[in-house]
């Protein structure tokens, strides 16, 4: 009997109707029978997935290797026992609800063997809203852990040497609900000779069922505190202290610790936050190092920073309250710029301002959240009118940058999504105009009163906020939020124009100004529209 290119390890428990599409999938790869092995272990399922395996079986038997088990509880168990029954040069792995592309297993052994891979990634994308990571797949090339978003793609659906797999003894911890993938892969990742990738065909297609029972997402928050300790621990005792550890651990800070730490928090029971606060500041305690603090956005690395100092009140707190009323206003001292989040500058707590300070982040978006209109108004002395606004905006400290402008043209797509902009270094701000007043608001943030004269002139201009952020301006288009707009007005007697205050389509304040006369037109440009008529009949 030959030896197959590829085993397909299938580890399987309740998943139809999902099952038969990836079984189908596999079977219709056209990497061929004959080069094809699969085995697939039915973990103890109690719907029709085990009839379903059989029935492949029974009509691709030189393929299917079947074998029924009692649950065990996740799916490191049943991997294991289809790995010991592998006989290809390489193992692949595929969730019994997720399937292939037809060319994938070709593909990624043709790979394999034409660079002398010990583990190709193919493409993977999500379907039904599954999320896939996709920095990875920017083109067929080699990486390695350090140097790209490998990181942030740990799943085990990859092709493994199986020598590679056999020769380090590499299995899944059966104790591991969730993740039991994770010490499996980055170790083979590790001790692999070359990792390539394949990007220019789809290869995978991850599935999110309908009623979202994927395990990933059944596991509860101390459940996966202890899988994600388990990962970091298994980890380290791989690779030494450095950067290249600290490129594996940021995935696991921004992915699985930061989801730890999220709006469902405060709704858990005290000694469960308690434990969470605790594991967590473990970690943090043990891998988070400057580097990996100094490159975490504020608002995740105050709630590690919180968690390491055993904060659990602050932590919860400050959880509810940018749920309940988004992001805290930003202090500004000089060039920088701090998050006042609860624990800020609290001796009890004892956490380091870096903590909460803004460190090369762009926080366009949550200067934009905090920032809103409270009223605009017309003010006329004579033939001069003025706009008057007052805003709400999340800063407080030293706002002298700030400034209130009326700004043509529209903002780039790339603002949109966020509301605001980072300005480019070469890009110049306006100069402040009229007068502007500043005083602490009640709910925390600044109102700033703005006041400047309108040029009687023909344009269509919004209204943004300029200001300075640990270094960099920004510009904020200020929003109406349902709030009511000044009557159009007329001005002038010698030269009238009319103003009008508006709410735009993305919801944001626009001042048209515009002559009520407009000049008769010229001879010659009366003589061009009758020739333009006469053609036109």
């Amino acid at each position: 009997m030959t030896t197959p290119d590829v085993t397909v390890v299938v580890a399987v428990y309740n998943t139809m109707p999902y099952l038969t599409e990836c079984l189908e999938s596999l079977v219709g790869q056209s990497i061929g029978h004959e080069r094809l092995q699969v085995v697939a272990v039915d973990d103890g399922s109690t719907d029709d997935s085990g009839k379903e395996l059989d029935r492949f079986a029974q009509r691709y038997p030189d393929v299917f290797t079947v074998v029924h088990q009692s649950n065990s509880g996740g799916p490191a168990a049943p991997s294991n026992r289809a790995l010991d029954l592998a006989t290809g040069r390489f193992v692949y792995f595929i969730g019994s609800d997720d399937h292939l592309g037809e060319e994938a297993l070709e593909r990624m052994v043709a790979c394999a063997d034409a660079n002398d891979s010990d583990v190709v990634v193919g493409k993977m994308v999500g379907t039904n809203g599954r999320y896939v990571h996709q920095k990875l797949y920017t083109g067929n090339r080699d990486v390695t852990l350090d140097d790209s978003e490998l990181p942030f793609t740990l799943a085990n659906t990859k092709l493994f040497r199986r020598e590679l797999v056999e020769e380090h003894g590499l299995r899944f911890p059966e104790d591991m609900p969730v993740g039991s993938d994770q010490p499996f892969t980055i170790e083979a990742c590790v001790r692999a000779r070359k990792i390539s990738v394949v990007s220019d065909y789809t290869c995978y297609y991850a599935v999110k069922r309908g009623d979202a029972s994927n395990i990933t997402y059944r596991a509860n928050h101390l459940a996966r505190l202890r899988c994600v300790q388990r990962i970091m621990e298994h980890t380290a005792a791989l690779i030494p202290a450095g950067p290249r550890r600290d490129a594996v651990f940021k995935r696991h800070f921004d992915w699985e610790l930061t989801k730890l730490l999220q709006k469902d928090f405060p709704t858990l029971d005290p000694d469960t936050r308690r434990q969470l606060c605790e594991g967590v500041g473990a970690l943090v305690d043990a891998y988070f190092t400057d580097g990996l603090r100094d490159g975490t956005g504020v608002k995740r690395r105050v709630r590690f920073g919180l968690a390491r100092s055993g904060a659990a009140e602050e932590l919860t707190r400050a959880i509810a309250e940018e749920t309940e009323h988004g992001a805290p206003p930003f202090l500004l001292e000089g060039d920088r710029a701090f998050a006042g989040y609860p624990g800020f500058r609290d001796a009890a707590v004892g956490l380091d301002d870096r903590y909460y300070e803004v460190l090369g982040e762009t926080v366009a978006g949550r200067l934009s959240t905090g920032t809103r209109l409270e009223s605009a108004n017309w003010e006329q002395s004579g033939e001069e009118l003025s706009l008057a606004v007052k805003l709400r905006v999340g800063i407080t400290g030293d706002t002298s940058s700030a400034v209130v402008a009326l700004a043509q043209g529209a903002m780039p797509q790339s603002a949109d999504k966020p509301g605001a902009r980072k300005l480019p270094g070469d890009t110049p701000r306006p100069e402040r105009v009229g007068t502007l007043t500043a005083d602490a608001a009640e709910d925390g943030g600044t109102l700033l009163t703005a006041r400047f004269p309108l040029a009687p002139i023909r344009a269509k201009r919004g209204v943004r906020l300029y200001v300075d952020v640990a270094g960099s301006t920004y510009e904020i288009p200020v929003r109406t939020e349902g709030r009511p707009m000044p009557l159009a007005r007329r001005w002038g007697s010698t030269d009238p124009h009319r103003v009008a205050a508006n709410t735009n389509t993305k919801g944001r304040l626009v001042i048209t100004t515009a002559p009520l006369r407009e000049p008769k037109p010229s001879v010659r440009a009366r003589l061009r529209r009758t020739l333009s008529r006469s053609k036109r009949k």
